[in-house]
C-alpha cells in the first residue's frame, strides 16, 4: 500500500451542505431554517439548560455540600481476601493488581480489619485500619506503612 492509494472508510466523508445558493440547490432562500423564529435569525437559538423561561431544572433542586477536590481515595482491601497469597510474601499495591484483588489504584491502598487471616504476610499499603493491623500482626505478619 502506497500514500496515494490511502482513502477513508466509505460513508466516514460528506461533503459540506452549502445553503443560501439559490432555490435549485434544495437549500436556496431560507437556507433550511424554515419561516422566521428566534432559530431561524443570525445568532438566534437557546443556551444550554435553557426551558423557555420555565425556572430550570439546575435552579430548581436543591444543592447541599461541597465535594472536596483534595479528598483521599484509597483502593479497600479485606485482610480475608490476603488468604490468597503465600505464606511469607511480601504483599504491595502491584502484587494486588497482579492477583487480581484490586483494579485502580487512586491514592493507595487501604488494609480493612474483615475477616480472618491465617498467614503470615509482610503487608506494605498507604494506610491500615487498627483491626486490620493487630490481625496482621497476631498472624505473625508485619503491616508496613509506606
Amino acid at each position: 500500500m502506497k500514500l496515494h492509494e490511502l482513502s477513508p472508510a466509505p460513508g466516514s466523508v460528506r461533503e459540506r451542505k452549502r445553503v443560501g445558493r439559490g432555490h435549485g440547490s434544495g437549500h436556496g432562500k431560507t437556507s433550511g431554517k424554515g419561516h422566521k423564529g428566534q432559530k431561524a435569525r443570525s445568532g438566534g437559538g437557546v443556551r444550554r439548560g435553557f426551558e423557555g423561561g420555565q425556572m430550570p431544572l439546575y435552579r430548581r433542586i436543591p444543592k447541599r455540600g461541597f465535594t472536596n477536590i483534595y479528598k483521599t481515595r484509597y483502593a479497600i482491601i479485606n485482610i480475608s481476601d490476603l488468604n490468597a497469597f503465600d505464606n511469607n510474601a511480601v504483599v504491595d499495591a502491584q502484587a494486588l493488581i497482579d492477583a487480581g484483588l484490586i483494579n485502580k489504584l487512586y491514592d493507595g491502598v487501604k488494609v480493612l480489619g474483615n475477616g480472618e487471616l491465617n498467614k503470615s504476610l509482610t503487608v506494605k499499603a498507604a494506610a491500615f485500619s487498627e483491626t486490620a493491623k493487630a490481625k496482621i500482626e497476631a498472624a505473625g505478619g508485619k503491616a508496613e506503612v509506606i
